[in-house]
This record gives structure tokens, C-alpha cells and sequence, in this order.
């Protein structure tokens, strides 16, 4: 039987399938998604209030880098291979190098339901991750603007990529949990630790409704795009659990960066890559990661992952 969090996706998913009435509020998922992330950074934040001494920042030097590295070999795939406008590889590398908080939070969950131990800096994956390759890659596309005489102002990068939700959300529930502690959080850790697991059950289910509707026709014009998408991850997680494996992570968090090495953003990248690359067809980024990308991951890649840690 699946994970129970993942069966709730698969629920969404059968939903929009037969086209049910089904749906989620869109200021209710607005909600979902705002709890799920300082949740995350909460449990984090929480691991570090007891083991900060344990953190290891060189390690998280070279986590970051992969969300350098990544980008940088997905480019001329989806350039050369994929064939699509450069515009559109520039874009779709982004999101692929930046990451998703809900294969995060997937990949967490599985973790402690199948015992694997977590170090205590894992929270913090996911926050170095989300920005190197979006900025890369603007910087990148904006090099590139010599014709019309337009040149990055990376100040404006930056700004936007470091005040963006999710990033102020994971780093102020790190930074809140860390300060006060267990004791300090008593009165809402009922919502926003214990209740982790609802709140992405019912995340996954608008996840799984979307996924659906996106779909809905099928893209058989991108099927090139598709099968990058499905298989892109099987690939882009070994990285991540290489690199996991060179810094001796625990096995939760060695599943972790791998799911998170080969996932896509659905949530960060399409933010910035919309107000900063206009020019960029967001559709076809959000096909492949969250029409393809995300569900296999959910539903296969992650799970799998998941099996062959615990019986290692």
C-alpha cells in the first residue's frame, strides 16, 4: 500500500480523471500552501534548536551547487534534444534546477514513516536550492539580450528571488523554530508540526486535481517535452543521492536531496521566471514539472527510492 499522503494524490488525481465536481477553493489551497511551507521550515527549524552545532555549512556549500550544476546540464537537452526556443529551455532549465516543496514535503514524509533518520540541516535543502539555478539562469537569458541592448540588473534578481513566498516562509519558520524552541511552539504546533501530514494530504489533493486538468486535452504537440519530464528525474536524482552519499548523510536525508535533485519547481520558478522572462511560455514549464515530473516522483520515483533505502 502506498503512503497514505500519496494515496490522497491519487485521489485527486481519479478525481479530475472522471471530471468529478470536485474541487479546492482556491484561497483554501492558497492557505494549503502557505501552512505546508512554514511547516516545513518549522520541523526544521526545530531539528536545529537542539542539534545546530551538528550543521555542517560546507556541506550545504556543495548542496548548493548542485542547484548550479543542474540547470546547466538540462539547458542544451531541451535546447538540442527537446528542440525547443531557447526562451523556453531557458525557462524549463530553471525550473528544473530550482526545486519543489512538495516532493520535498513527500519525500519527508516518507522518510519518517519508513524510519529513516533525518539530519538535523535537511530543511535547509530545500532553501538553498530554490534559488541558484533561477538566477542562473535569468542572468543567463539576460546576457543573451544584446540586440536589444538589455542587461541584467541583478540586484533586481536577487530581490525578487529572495522575497518570493515560499523562501521568506521556509527561512522565517526556520528562524522562528530555531529561536524558540519546543516550549515556544507549544501553543501551534498542533497546526503546523503534528498536523504536517494533513496538510499535505489535502496540498496533494488539489496536486492531484491539477494534474488532471493539465491533461485535459492531451499534449500530444510537446511529446517530446513529456518524455523529458518522465524521465529527466529517474536521472537527475542520482546526483543528489551521490552527493548525499560523498557527505555521509543520514538515509532520510540522503532520500531527500535526491528527490529534491530530481524534481521541478511548480511554485518559486514560475513567480520569477513570469515576471522576469515574459517572452517565456509558462504553460510548457508547467507541463513538465507539474504534469509529469511532480506525479511521477510522487507516485513512483520517490516511493522507489523510499523501498531501496529501507532495505539497504
Amino acid at each position: 500500500m502506498p503512503d497514505i499522503v500519496i494515496a490522497f494524490f491519487m485521489l485527486g488525481l481519479l478525481a479530475g480523471v472522471v471530471k468529478s465536481d470536485l474541487k479546492v477553493p482556491g484561497q483554501i489551497y492558497e492557505i494549503l500552501s502557505i501552512l505546508l511551507m512554514l511547516s516545513i521550515g518549522i520541523k526544521g527549524g526545530l531539528a536545529l534548536h537542539s542539534e545546530y552545532e551538528s550543521v555542517v555549512w560546507l556541506n550545504l556549500l556543495a548542496i548548493m551547487g548542485l542547484g548550479l550544476v543542474i540547470p546547466m546540464i538540462v539547458l542544451p537537452l531541451l535546447y538540442k534534444v527537446v528542440k525547443l526556443p531557447k526562451v523556453d529551455a531557458i525557462s524549463i532549465a530553471a525550473h528544473y534546477g530550482s526545486v519543489s516543496a512538495g516532493t520535498f514535503a513527500v519525500a519527508w514524509a516518507l522518510a519518517e514513516s519508513a524510519g529513516l533518520p533525518i539530519t538535523a540541516d535537511t530543511t535547509l535543502f530545500l532553501v538553498i536550492l530554490e534559488l541558484p539555478a533561477v538566477v542562473l539562469m535569468l542572468a543567463y537569458y539576460h546576457s543573451g539580450r544584446g540586440k536589444s541592448g538589455q542587461k541584467a540588473n541583478m540586484m533586481a534578481i536577487w530581490y525578487e528571488a529572495f522575497t518570493s513566498r515560499g523562501v521568506i516562509l521556509l527561512i522565517g519558520g526556520v528562524a522562528i523554530a530555531w529561536l524558540y524552541g519546543p516550549k515556544g511552539l507549544s501553543s501551534i504546533s498542533g497546526l503546523v508540526v503534528d498536523g504536517f501530514k494533513v496538510l499535505l494530504a489535502l496540498f496533494l489533493l488539489e496536486m492531484g486535481l491539477t494534474t488532471a486538468r493539465i491533461f485535459r486535452p492531451l499534449p500530444l504537440a510537446h511529446w517530446r517535452l513529456v518524455v523529458f519530464a518522465a524521465v529527466a528525474p529517474a536521472i537527475l536524482m542520482w546526483p543528489g543521492y551521490w552527493l548525499a552519499t560523498w557527505l555521509g548523510l543520514d538515509a532520510g536525508s540522503k532520500l531527500i536531496l535526491a528527490a529534491l535533485s530530481g524534481s521541478a519547481s511548480y511554485i518559486a520558478a514560475p513567480a520569477a521566471i513570469r515576471a522576469a522572462i515574459p517572452d517565456a511560455d509558462i504553460s510548457k514549464a508547467m507541463l513538465a514539472s507539474l504534469g509529469v515530473t511532480f506525479p511521477l516522483n510522487v507516485l513512483v520515483y520517490v516511493p522507489a527510492m523510499t523501498s531501496w533505502l529501507s532495505a539497504s
